[in-house]
């Protein structure tokens, strides 16, 4: 495990320097005037019926072709795509009309493009590029950290102290809310000594006695492994590396409320867009954990090496972080379409990259998109598979930063 954990270490800043010619070029963050999405007016509406059957894979989506063909919204129909719905825990439901004021009409809508060619279907292309992260020291730390369980059964990522972004159809599938979402946790990253055993009710007595424990056996360790030859030290290594490599648990925190919005849903759009798959989740409590920001997606040609990486709670390794980068094979004006490895239960994992700061030489990571899932699209009249993300452009990251916020002040630059 040692040497793919080393290797993880060295890929990330790697691959954000690349070579001598593309360090060259503007990798960097530049803040961008957004458009304001404004508060209008708010409807109750019935409670859902939380019915629907959760499905993860969609297929007949708009894809590449299609994209091209359609024409660029109105004002009009923006409005009423980046309206929302809001649940809250108790089952009420409420629906907000929006107003988008500094709007600057994008001519390039829905074009795409194309870097490689059409591969088979698959979710696991070639050689299994996962990495699975058990190793606490990156587990319990950023970015790894950002990454929660969605008891849906789909990853998300921490946006601020109260927020986690995720994909829209882990909790709607496009007609109703699915069974499970009514009562919707989230679940953080903790870790969990093999002999830590189960916490007592009625005091804080375990949290001091954890601590005071877990002092003590890092000193004694310390003292031993010191105290002992060479050939003793690769065996306390060992025992080292086994603590190490503790499986993970969750602490796991109920949903306040959930936004998601218009465009996504089928009376809306006519059918499912992938272009609205996202979601907020605000928890009832905060977190004290350390949150990634939000950015705006920038083009292939703006992404060193084309990469981008995200970390989520795969299917088929249950109970791991499992963590992959790769680049991106196509794009239009609101999608990624790419080959990286995932497995259901890691669609809602935000998707992010890292880039310069303005005028400073430290680099930084941000959220541009949300992990889609592996959908079928219309390519040239033929159903073709991608893994795709949804790319946070300048509206949508007036959207999600209102959603957080409640109010357009903080939203202005992104």
């Amino acid at each position: 495990m040692g040497h793919i954990l080393l290797l993880l270490m060295l890929s990330i800043p790697i691959l954000c320097l690349t070579d001598g010619a593309e360090t060259e070029q503007d990798f960097t963050w530049h803040l961008k005037k957004v458009p304001q999405i404004v508060s209008e007016r708010t409807f109750s509406l019935d409670s859902p019926k939380f019915e629907a059957k959760a499905k993860l894979e969609l297929s007949n989506v708009c894809g590449i072709e299609c994209q091209r063909r359609l024409p660029v919204p109105s004002l009009s129909d923006l409005k009423e795509f980046l309206s929302y719905e809001t649940v809250f825990e108790n089952g009420t439901r409420t629906l907000t009309h929006v107003n988008v004021l500094g709007l600057a009409v994008d001519a390039a809508k829905n074009t795409t493009t194309k870097r490689t060619s059409s591969r088979r279907k698959r979710q696991i292309y070639g050689t299994d590029s996962r990495f699975s992260i058990s190793d606490k020291r990156f587990m319990t730390n950023f970015p790894f950290s950002t990454a929660v369980k969605i008891s849906t059964g789909c990853s998300g990522i921490l946006i601020s102290p109260k927020h986690v972004l995720t994909a829209a159809h882990c909790i709607h599938n496009g007609k109703d809310y699915i069974k499970g979402s009514k009562k919707l946790r989230v679940g953080l990253l903790k870790m969990r000594s093999k002999g830590e055993g189960k916490k007592r009710r009625g005091h804080q007595r375990g949290k001091r006695e954890v601590s005071v424990a877990r002092d003590h056996s890092e000193r004694t360790s310390e003292l031993k492994q010191r105290s002992k030859g060479r050939g003793r030290k690769q065996k306390a290594t060992g025992r080292s590396q086994k603590a190490s490599d503790s499986k993970p648990s969750f602490q796991w925190t109920r949903v306040k409320s959930t936004q998601i919005p218009k465009g996504w849903f089928e009376g809306v759009t006519g059918d499912v867009s992938l272009d609205y798959d996202y979601a907020v989740l605000e928890l009832k409590r905060p977190h004290k954990k350390k949150y990634m920001e939000l950015g705006i997606s920038p083009t292939i040609r703006k992404m060193p090496g084309s990469m981008i990486h995200f970390s989520g709670f795969d299917d088929d390794r249950s109970g791991q972080l499992v963590y992959r980068f790769c680049s991106v094979s196509d794009e239009s004006s609101d999608l990624f379409y790419q080959y990286c490895d995932a497995e259901l239960g890691s669609i809602g994992s935000g998707v992010y990259l890292r880039l310069k700061e303005p005028n400073k030489k430290k680099w930084k990571r941000k959220i541009i998109a949300i992990y889609s899932g592996h959908q079928w699209m219309d390519v040239n009249g033929v159903q073709q598979d991608y893994n795709v993300a949804v790319r946070i452009t300048p509206l949508k990251y007036a959207q999600i930063c209102f959603w957080i916020h409640g109010n357009d002040e903080n939203c202005t630059q992104g």
